[in-house]
């Protein structure tokens, strides 16, 4: 089997190209020519510079190399501004295709990865209520609607292309950089939370995302879309505390702002990394994503079709991920 991995520099990336190498497979990974290739060492991986700005350029790297599956992991996360979101996401997702397309590759399955983000705020009401695949998408942050309108095109390609949408839940673990920012302040002795309405939240261990991704490449119709989480919900303090017994139950001082002060945080934030021209993870973006209190997600269709059936509870998730931090000396 022959892959193409994009955005393998990646956190989740580098570790999907992991996994097919593990699996034999002829392993592709698609990256920029400024991409950091720390995690990218293994010697049977072949390297192929992607431009995802440029539908022309991707036809002429692209030419020549029959894949048999794509996943499509490469996006950003947080970006300088709202438009940026778009040229990444959207258009770089819609470029790929159209690329691949014009090449008339016998692509047997394309997965893109998208996010629980594209539905945005929804069913937090009491009871909190798990988001569906028949519920309506509510974007409301910039990176939501870009992976929403990337899944609106993928939808529009119809049988050209065979393609499986994935939407995962917050993902951690080893190289993750965002929640080993609450790890590292919890080390510096501060928990620090926003907002007093209680808050459902679900995770995924990366490796169980990556499962479910070669269960897709194998097992899910075309066509599918599929939310995926470890399966169980959890309140806003339970990853610092946890997090905070993998560090040897550190001298703590806890501190909860509401959510206006966050705000004024954030739009801080956002107006320094306009002024430095740095992209800073405090911003307009971040703010809705964390004052949002309903992150549950309905799995059932991912367990019954792709047998998916995830390892990590967040206990056994922290633990892998703090060794890790330790070992590596991020902490």
């Amino acid at each position: 089997m022959k892959v193409l991995i994009t955005g393998a520099s990646g956190f989740i990336g580098s570790f999907i190209v992991e996994d097919a190498l593990y699996r034999g497979w002829e392993t592709w990974a698609g990256v920029r020519p400024t991409s950091s290739r720390r995690y990218l060492r293994d010697k049977r991986i072949n390297f192929v510079n992607l431009n995802l700005d440029s539908e022309e350029e991707l036809v002429e790297q692209l030419r020549g190399k029959d894949f048999d599956y794509v996943v499509h992991a490469a996006g950003a996360t947080k970006c300088l501004h709202r438009e940026d979101f778009f040229r990444i996401n959207t258009d770089g997702t819609k470029h790929l295709v159209n690329a691949l397309l014009r090449l008339k590759m016998p692509i047997k399955k394309f997965v893109y990865l998208s996010s629980l983000s594209v539905f945005g705020a929804i069913h937090e009401q009491q009871p909190y209520q798990e988001i569906t695949e028949a519920d309506t998408p509510r974007p409301n942050t910039a990176y939501g609607e870009s992976k929403l309108q990337a899944e609106r095109f993928l939808d529009g390609v119809g049988g050209s292309l065979p393609v499986v949408v994935l939407r995962p839940t917050g993902v951690y673990g080893p190289r993750e950089r965002d929640y080993y920012m609450l790890a590292k302040s919890i080390k510096r002795h501060v928990d620090f939370a926003v907002g007093f309405k209680r808050q459902d939240i679900t995770f995924l261990y990366v490796s169980d995302l990556v499962e479910a991704v070669f269960l897709a490449l194998e097992k899910g119709p075309a066509g599918r879309k599929y939310f995926l989480s470890d399966g169980k919900v959890y309140q806003s303090r339970t990853f610092s505390d946890l997090c905070w017994k993998e560090l040897g139950r550190p001298f703590l001082i806890r501190l909860k702002a509401p959510l206006w002060a966050l705000r004024v945080v954030t739009l801080m934030g956002e107006c320094w990394g306009r002024m430095t021209g740095r992209v800073t993870a405090l911003n307009n973006d971040k703010y809705n994503i964390l004052k949002q209190r309903n992150w549950r997600c309905d799995i059932t269709p991912a367990r019954r079709e792709l047998e998916f059936c995830p390892i990590y509870d967040l206990r056994m998730g922290v633990n892998e991920a703090i060794d890790w931090y330790l070992e590596n000396e991020w902490l």
